[in-house]
């Protein structure tokens, strides 16, 4: 009889009850593949699901789970003490012996199924030193499963191959490693924590459909009546309905701000997804802040649905960007109808080389990907953002949307050759639509330093004024701060609930014809419906000018809003907006009108389409290599370099709890007693009342006296009367906290 092997015990369960080796494998096999079959490649996974445990068949392995497991502390503290034993290195040397060169693309995946990508060759820890690598015998391996395949590779990697584009085999390689390692994660939970399995979302097979009777619900409840704009918003929503009937590739949505872009696209993504039996719509937008308010104005318009919620948030802060355990579970491999993330979630995880962020890798195949203000990619990453969207859509049956208020930047030119060919714009006359909701005039004022502008602003009633930084918006609202009691300050150094509660009552003043005079950084500029008739700008890009003026006569009330756009006395401290404004100040006195298709085009040729030294600046396309003559390493990929060398913005911040008015202050008690961790729907609404600080100034006060580390994990502010601003907010350290521009 052969020997029983186990791929994985739990503590206090005898050994009869440990999860058989052999069904683990099978298990993850079958999940693999079933995934894999949405990226063609159902076979790959269902091998790599199959070998990437093998080493977990020698004795030395076996022997480390018995004495692991002994109920002697001794001994299993022990067994810990020496390490685990390496158990994927077995699969990857299999592969490599037995399927000839193409066995180096699943080694690729089984080699790091647990501790990540690895690069091919490197002076550490690499695959041709994992390959080399003495590992214990696994004689106990049953035979069938061990028995080397018939693998045929997908037309598009045969192709991929034949022209020596490495970066496309490795994007092959990198989605059948996400296939495997979300297999294993699923398949490992459901024998170690079965409840938790069981709590993971099922959405049933017609929850698009529903989704869309919900949006087109709640778009016959708001419309309102026939003005010039709301004409123009419900003459998008119909031509993005039209336009799902054509087939999966890549669309451009080029509206107006103001003009119905966010449920418009959504519109489009619901019907297209459904008319080609596409999975799932991810929604990306530029921050963080904007992936809440837009999430939750899908939740809104979901609503109908019941107790089921099909959205759910991705992004970094508290690590909990869901509502409730089932949508948190979901956050872990985006197998969810709707996916709000950003742009440095998105870009980020299909860069990344761990197994936790690449998870979700393979619900990007065959899902409508809605890029909300597409061009504000940095120049320094375009190539190789762009050629990941190429692949999504060439390769895996995906639908890319690039929305957004001026025009596509992106798109292939004679000048511009790695952007993106055959994109389809769904608005059919794009200079039209700007002209019939052209509603603002921008003016270019030239230099202006604070005391001039608080001038300037006093002499209006109702005005935004929207800088590039924090700083610049707290000085600036201190400037005025004396004169006017009647003005708001907004920017991310205030938590989500302080910012809710400001925009309320800017709002509200806004209706009733008060004095409102608001001081912003860009937070303000998407996603959040406002209206004023008179605008300020800080000089940036143009794009983000456009999005400074939908918030001036945005619903067209008046005959003409007025945008002015001013340089800064704080240029020099404004890095990271330098590039833009540069280029944006060489185009606006060409233009009589700054906004126009013509200026925006001059604008893209200076940003991106004159810069090809800065396409792809930290050299990642150059880690992806193929040598088919080299049989012994014929795909020499970089995957641990370029994770290490691809973040879309390098310091993302880290959070800091505030326990701001009552409520904030009883969510933070009720954390500090919960035992042993934090209940899931606390830290979601702990979340309302978080700021992100730059990460030397968290790791300069953590664990001390201004911000205290609730079970060693919850950073919570220690003294808000101290460090808090009922005004502007967050005030630990101005010269650091202030770095973060929005």
């Amino acid at each position: 009889m052969a020997r029983r092997c186990y791929a994985h015990t739990l503590p206090g369960r005898a050994e009869e009850a440990w999860q058989d080796l052999r069904e683990h494998l099978e298990g993850v096999s079958k999940r693999a593949a079933a995934s894999g079959e949405a990226l063609h490649a159902g076979d790959w996974a269902r091998v790599a699901g199959l070998w990437h445990d093998l080493g977990k068949y020698s004795d030395a392995f076996q022997s480390y789970l018995r004495t692991a497991s002994s109920p002697d502390p001794h001994i299993a503290d022990a067994s810990h003490a020496t390490g685990r034993t390496d158990h994927s290195s077995a699969g990857a040397q299999h592969a490599v012996t037995h399927i000839d060169i193409l066995g180096h693309l699943l080694a690729y995946s089984i080699a790091g199924h647990h501790s990540g990508l690895l690069d091919g060759r490197g002076s550490g820890s690499c695959l041709e030193a994992r390959l080399a690598k003495t590992v214990a015998p696994w004689n106990h391996a049953p035979k069938d499963i061990v028995g080397a395949p018939v693998l045929t590779l997908p037309a598009f990697v045969e192709k991929a191959l034949g022209r020596h584009d490495a970066f496309s085999v490795a994007f092959f390689v990198r989605m059948v490693f996400s296939c495997l390692v979300d297999a294993d994660f699923l398949d490992t939970e459901r024998f170690m924590n079965p409840d938790q399995a069981a709590a993971r979302p099922r959405w049933p097979a017609d929850v698009l459909t529903h989704m869309e009777a919900s949006l087109d619900a709640h778009m016959t409840k708001v419309k309102s009546g026939s003005t010039p704009v709301n004409v123009e918003r419900g003459m998008v929503r119909e031509v993005c309905l039209a336009a799902a009937v054509q087939c999966p590739g890549l669309f451009s949505l080029t509206v107006p701000t103001g003009g119905g872009k966010t449920l418009s696209s959504l519109a489009f993504a619901l019907r297209h997804a459904q008319r080609h039996s596409l999975r799932r719509v991810v929604y990306v937008v530029p921050f963080t802040t904007i992936t809440e308010q837009t999430a939750e104005q899908f939740r809104h318009v979901m609503r109908p649905l019941g107790d089921s919620d099909p959205v759910i948030e991705h992004h970094s802060n508290l690590d909990a960007g869901s509502e409730t355990t089932a949508s948190r579970l979901a956050t872990e491999n985006w197998d969810a109808p709707l996916v709000v993330t950003t742009s440095v979630q998105f870009y980020d995880s299909l860069f990344a080389a761990r197994p936790s962020r690449c998870r979700k890798l393979h619900s990007l195949a065959k899902a409508v990907i809605i890029l909300d203000e597409a061009q504000t990619l940095p120049v320094d990453y375009l190539e190789p953002c762009l050629r990941v969207l190429r692949e999504l859509t060439a390769n895996y049956g995906s639908t890319v949307v690039l929305c957004t208020a001026t025009q596509p930047a992106v798109e292939w030119r004679d000048d511009f050759r790695i952007g993106l060919a055959g994109v389809r714009e769904i608005v059919p006359d794009p200079p039209r639509l700007y002209a019939s909701l052209k509603r603002v005039d921008v003016e270019h004022l030239g230099q202006r330093n604070d005391a001039s502008l608080a001038e300037d602003l006093m002499a209006h009633e109702q005005v935004l004024c929207i800088v590039n930084t924090r700083r610049h918006a707290r000085t600036l609202s201190e400037a005025i701060g004396d004169r006017d009691h009647q003005h708001f300050h907004l920017s991310a150094l205030m938590c989500p609930q302080h910012r809710t509660t400001v925009l309320t009552n800017i709002k509200a003043a806004l209706k009733a014809r008060r004095i409102c005079r608001v001081i912003s950084t860009q937070l303000i500029e998407c996603g959040v419906d406002i209206d004023f008739p008179t605008v300020y700008r800080s000089l940036a890009g143009v794009d983000s000018i456009a999005q400074a003026a939908g918030r001036c006569n945005r619903h067209g009330t008046q005959k003409t809003g007025h945008t002015f756009v001013f340089r800064s006395e704080h240029e020099e401290s404004e890095r990271y907006f330098a590039d833009t404004a540069n280029c944006a100040s060489q185009v606006l006195p060409l233009h009589e009108d700054p906004l126009s298709l013509d200026a925006v085009e001059h604008y893209f040729r200076l940003y991106y389409w004159d810069q090809s030294a800065r396409w792809d600046a930290k050299g990642i396309l150059q880690e992806f290599h193929l040598n088919r003559n080299d049989r012994q390493f014929p795909f020499l990929f970089g995957f641990s370099t370029v994770a290490e060398r691809f973040h879309l913005v390098d310091d993302t911040g880290r959070p800091v709890i505030v326990p701001w008015e009552d409520a904030g202050n009883a969510l933070c008690q009720e954390l500090r007693v919960s035992h042993p961790v934090p209940d899931r729907t606390l830290l979601r609404k702990l979340q309302r009342y978080t700021v992100q600080v730059p990460v030397s100034l968290w790791n300069t006060h953590v664990g001390r006296q201004s911000i205290d580390l609730v079970h060693d994990r919850y950073p919570v502010l220690a003294s808000p009367e101290l460090h808090y601003s009922e005004r502007t907010g967050l005030d630990l350290d101005r010269s650091l906290v202030e770095a973060l521009v929005i």
